[in-house]
């Protein structure tokens, strides 16, 4: 029989290659059969089909499935026969009767590693050991029986289909890890990122164990979209697992490395391990997680939010950072189409205020031009405001679990403080709207990364109107606000304060948003001498917040009931300070006469008397209210003398006696 030309379909070719395999490994079993029975030599027939399978490997224009497969795992002529033994009856029906015959057991219609080594050339006893590849990388299954040798043997689903050439995930994987595709339209810097780390990979192919490659940064889409492209220059494809999936557990840990490790080699795949919400606390998670990446096989990358350290392996870490202004520049004016020309201005301005991924970015832009219709643009509805609220909702969803958002709908009409006070408020807010061409334009970002971000302490009695003042600037700025109680933040286990704070400020930067950090005396107090760790690790958590507040791109505010309490080392790292002090009677009038909405009815209201309460304005705002309630529900219009018992409730509350010199004359 002459070899034939090439054929160029590859599953035809690889099945014919099978068929001839198979029939070697038969012919090795009717040969031990005729030996048991006493019959002539089969040594011509062995002849005829060891030259078929010569001939079914020669008209392949790539390697058989099978032989891939034996150099992946390193499998000898021995092995490489059983595992055929194994997939010969699962395709050819004339095996089980040839597996009896040749057990001389009409029972055993199954192989077994007795039946292998007693009728398969080269055996060696080293093939049955649970470390050699055949039971390493579970390519066959040893059943249940009274010994190892007789025990039936079976070829794994996911192996037995690879050597026909059908590919599939393997199904004890499914549902924990996913494919991942290319993305086409990476940005350059990610481009080079991704070319860079495919370059580590394909490098330290051939040596005796490859890199682990570590890609550190807050947007997991960046990370995944950089590993798909690098996978993909490798030519390989791309599978994600979460490491919460890892099992803590040692023999399901043990077997999901080496499932993987079996599946990374007959798929050609490299996975993407993600590891950025795995709890740092949680030691058996961390252990189990590290062993995996210690010990599992093939392109590993994993995707953390901090740099991971890993003792046994070489690591090669790489910084993502979201896209260049000029690139996400050029993103939003791609994805918008026509309308960027007419929006440069505006383009410029939400890349200035919000730090949005490749992928945010183009979703913002589907959803404006679905918002913008062509008779919008005629009636000269605001695209920018458009596109800016848009951003706003978008960057929510990072912060809504985070902090309380606080809707900024107090203006400067409603804040009532002295000139000072006032003033400096309305320079937070110049350096806000500012702070791209100081930093950018004229080039100050160049000279330090220090000290660019824009922080303040409100200092001043409950009430006296700091939450206020960060609304008024959150409206003029058109800036979302919230709000985060440090003392709900800061936690007695070390490292966790950091933590909490970490996620507050990885979620703020994608918008820039106003942070109000209220109650900061449960973090800043005076410092003092290093005593124990605690207070140790109290100093790292009081710099790691300003290091943040000093770096962050928005505004972060600390509120203070006492600032006496806090070290004045803390105030040079802080850009504004403003003091609200407690209003006195001109300014409590004030606060009476903008307290109550136009809508309010109000009848014989004396705002000097009124004003004779000596309490904040939080607390004139509580009364009004309390006495609104009051007068809705005898329809009547407020009156003193609902005031007069609002005033009487405040003052319960807040555990102090209202006194005769302050509601006097009143009714």
């Amino acid at each position: 029989m002459k070899a034939s030309l090439v054929v160029d379909d590859w599953t035809e070719a690889n099945q014919r290659y099978m068929k001839a395999a198979l029939s070697v490994v038969s012919c090795h079993l009717k040969q031990h059969v005729d030996n048991l029975q006493n019959h002539e030599d089969m040594d011509q027939k062995a002849d005829d089909v060891h030259q078929d399978l010569k001939e079914a490997a020669a008209a392949m224009s790539d390697p058989a499935a099978l032989e891939n497969l034996c150099v992946m795992f390193g499998l000898t002529p021995f092995e490489r026969d059983i595992l055929l033994l194994c997939a010969g009856i699962e395709l050819d029906s004339t095996f089980t009767l040839l597996c009896a015959n040749a057990q001389d057991d009409l029972q055993k219609t199954y192989p077994t590693f007795s039946l292998a080594l007693s009728a398969l050339p080269d055996p060696h006893w080293s093939a049955l050991s649970p470390q050699a590849p055949l039971r390493r990388w579970r390519l066959i299954e040893v059943g249940a029986g009274n010994s190892l040798t007789h025990s039936p043997l079976r070829i794994d689903e996911k192996v037995l289909n690879y050597l026909v050439g059908v590919q599939h995930l393997d199904e004890r994987l499914v549902g924990l890890v996913e494919s991942l595709y290319i993305f086409d339209d990476l940005v350059p810097s990610h481009r080079v990122l991704a070319e860079r780390i495919a370059a580590a990979s394909s490098n330290a192919c051939g040596t005796s164990s490859l890199p682990v490659l570590q890609l550190i940064g807050n947007e997991i889409t960046d990370k995944r979209a950089i590993a798909a492209n690098a996978a993909a220059y490798l030519g390989m494809k791309l599978h994600i697992l979460n490491a919460y999936f890892i099992p803590t557990i040692p023999a399901e840990l043990d077997a999901l490395i080496r499932l993987w490790g079996r599946e990374a080699a007959l798929s050609g795949s490299a996975l993407l391990l993600e590891c950025d919400d795995v709890d740092s606390t949680d030691s058996a998670r961390e252990m189990a997680v590290n062993k995996f990446i210690e010990c599992v096989n093939g392109v590993l990358i994993i995707s953390n939010q901090k740099r991971r350290q890993i003792e046994r392996v070489s690591v090669i870490s790489y910084d993502i950072h979201k896209p260049t202004s000029n690139e996400q520049i050029h993103i939003w004016k791609e994805s918008l189409d026509t309308r960027s020309s007419k929006l440069d201005n505006a383009i410029g301005g939400l890349v200035t205020q919000f730090n949005l991924s490749a992928n945010s970015i183009r979703s913002t832009c589907a959803e404006v031009s679905g918002r913008i219709s062509h008779e919008d643009e005629h009636q000269g509805n605001d695209i920018e405001d458009i596109m800016w609220d848009i951003c706003r909702v978008h960057v929510r969803q990072f912060m809504d679990d985070l902090a309380q958002r606080i809707d900024p709908i107090a203006t400067w009409d409603d804040l009532v403080l002295p000139g000072v006070q006032r003033q400096i408020l309305r320079e937070i807010s110049v350096h806000l709207r500012q702070r791209a061409k100081v930093y950018d334009q004229w080039g100050f970002a160049t000279k330090s990364s220090n000290g660019l971000g824009i922080s303040a302490l409100f200092a001043g009695s409950s009430g006296t109107g700091k939450t206020m003042a960060a609304e008024v600037l959150a409206n003029e700025l058109h800036l979302d606000l919230y709000r985060i109680d440090l003392s709900q933040v800061v936690s007695k286990y070390i490292g966790e304060t950091e933590k909490n704070l970490r996620k507050v400020f990885d979620a703020a930067e994608k918008g820039g948003t106003i942070l109000l950090f209220d109650e900061a005396d449960a973090l800043f107090g005076k410092r003092s001498e290093v005593r124990d760790s605690h207070d140790r690790y109290a100093n790292i958590e009081v710099s790691y917040l300003l290091q943040r507040m000093e770096a962050y791109r928005g505004l972060a505010i600390l509120t203070t009931n006492m600032k006496d309490a806090i070290d004045p080392a803390f105030f040079r790292r802080i850009r504004f300070i403003v003091q609200f002090p407690f209003p006195d009677v001109k300014q409590r009038v004030e606060i009476w006469q903008r307290i109550f909405p136009t809508d309010t009815p109000i009848k014989g209201l004396d705002m000097q008397k009124l004003a004779q309460l000596n309490v904040a304005g939080g607390n004139i705002r509580n009364i009004a209210i309390y006495a609104a309630f009051l007068a809705a529900e005898m329809e009547e219009p407020v009156r003193m003398t609902h005031l007069m018992q609002a005033a009487r409730a405040e003052y319960v509350k807040m555990e102090r006696p209202l006194t005769d010199s302050e509601i006097g004359g009143w009714v």
